[in-house]
């Protein structure tokens, strides 16, 4: 845990008692802070006050006593409208903050030079996360790692010279973090999201690039217009120093890609030239991965990593579940878990990654614009295989691209999917979980979809599994 000692002899509100409210009552208790805690669930309030908080009725609170108020980041600040709480505190001259926010005043009071990565992007940022802090302990760094992704920012281990923090952050965290001033900061790609949640494009990528903006060194994509729009900014803001992502090799400097190939250049003063291929590395597939790796080599060659250990970690990243993830194999058979994939883009991304011979479930609780998108993907499946409520939806716009088999359940996708993949003759058939829907009609989130998936490939029988294990 921090203890936020920033608020020392004050009084804080404290209101959303999830994951990061919680430890932000915590931390703040812990560096000398009363806290008034505020949540709708009872279980929050009741975690809270075992704590030591005092919950109360924020509708009701004297709020000349809060010096600030520690807003959970699910809470709208501005779209569609500012929550009652938020509006409170601004009729009292209160600031409204985030737990990150405690997070970046505590490491400038404690110690201010200790590394500090944070990530952003609308897609790809909890893989970069992930991999950067990988890259980091295999070069044996002390690390710390949360935000957005697992653990709560201020339940980790406190800032000290050495010891590096890799957070991730959504645009709402981005919000409610003013001082945000990152040692390495990482915007990968800016596509439309959260929109009513922040109303405009151009709203949503000005809160991204904020991420960037104070970053000693920061690193962007160069992939779509609103990323460099961003960059150009930077550097009419004197900041022509910053590092450019180009997974798709458009320009031929900062981090860029030659194929699978990892390359890197000026502006970065270190080492410069090729320093790994993701050629055969699983968990890295797909050109998305090629940013997420170009931005994590960046950070971590940033804080001291050598181009040798940058290779030798890349070869080692296990990946995240439910991202691609090979779950195993059946003679040539491989098996990919990608319920992550809740819409068409995400689906996109996957369908990608492999060049032909694709067995694709699909379906769910279908978004706007279904797959007519992922049209010029259809030509890498060999079959398709239906599931959940878009079953009908998707069946009209497969008619006549792509055969397909109205299958209701996963389990029977991918017992049909299988069962194909064995009676055909392609080199390497890959069956993959890529619904390109929400999983609500059958599973509470992705991820219980996404393990069912994964259970039900290791009950087949002949599975290797990766890292050995087999039915």
């Amino acid at each position: 845990m921090t203890p936020v000692t920033t608020f020392a002899g004050r009084t804080v509100a404290v209101f959303g008692l999830g994951k990061s409210g919680l430890a932000s009552c915590r931390a703040l208790i812990a560096g000398g802070a009363g806290v008034v805690a505020g949540d709708d669930s009872p279980a929050g309030r009741e975690t809270a006050a075992r704590m030591g908080a005092a919950v109360e009725d924020l509708t009701q609170a004297d709020w000349s006593r809060f010096a600030a108020l520690v807003l959970a980041p699910g809470v709208p600040l501005t779209h569609p409208e500012p929550h009652w709480v938020v509006r409170k505190a601004r009729e009292t001259g209160v600031e409204v903050i985030g737990d990150i926010e405690l997070y970046a005043r505590e490491r400038a009071r404690r110690a201010p030079e200790a590394p500090f990565v944070a990530i952003t992007g609308t897609n790809g940022k909890s893989t970069t996360t992930a991999l950067t802090a990988h890259i980091l302990k295999s070069a044996g760094r002390d690390v710390q790692t949360g935000g957005n992704i697992g653990t709560a920012v201020l339940a980790l281990e406190p800032p000290a010279p050495g010891r590096c923090h890799v957070i991730e952050m959504s645009s709402f965290q981005i919000e409610l973090t003013p001082t945000l001033a990152p040692t390495v900061g990482i915007l990968l790609n800016v596509t439309p999201d959260h929109l009513d949640r922040h109303g405009t494009m151009e709203a949503y990528a000005g809160l991204k690039a904020r991420l960037v903006q104070d970053a000693l060194h920061p690193v962007v994509g160069d992939d779509d217009d609103w990323c460099r729009d961003i960059t150009e900014r930077l550097r009419l803001a004197d900041r022509g120093w910053v590092d450019i992502l180009s997974a798709h090799s458009r320009v031929r400097r900062g981090w860029y890609a030659n194929d699978s190939t990892l390359v890197s250049g000026a502006p970065w003063t270190g080492p410069a030239g090729a320093f790994a291929d993701l050629a055969g590395i699983g968990s890295l597939r797909g050109r998305h991965n090629i940013q997420n790796a170009l931005a994590a080599s960046a950070a971590a060659m940033h804080l001291g990593v050598t181009p040798a250990q940058m290779a030798a970690a890349l070869k080692t990243f296990p990946g995240l579940p439910h991202r691609l993830e090979e779950i195993g194999r059946i003679g040539r058979t491989l098996f990919i878990n990608d319920s992550k994939a809740t819409n068409a883009d995400s689906a996109a991304t996957a369908l990608a990654a492999f060049d032909r011979d694709v067995l694709w479930i699909l379906g769910g609780r279908p978004k706007a614009g279904g797959i007519t998108p992922l049209t010029a993907f259809f030509p890498r499946v060999a079959k398709a295989y239906l599931i959940g409520e878009a079953t009908e939806a998707f069946a009209a716009t497969l008619d006549g691209r792509v055969p397909f088999v109205r299958c209701g359940t996963l389990d029977k996708a991918v017992a049909a999917a299988s069962a194909d993949a064995a009676a055909g003759d392609a080199p390497e058939p890959i069956v993959l979980l890529s619904p390109a829907c929400a999983s609500f009609d059958h599973y509470r989130n992705f991820e219980v979809r996404g393990d069912a998936f994964r259970a039900l490939v290791a009950a087949l029988p002949g599975i290797e599994l990766r890292g050995g294990r087999g039915a």
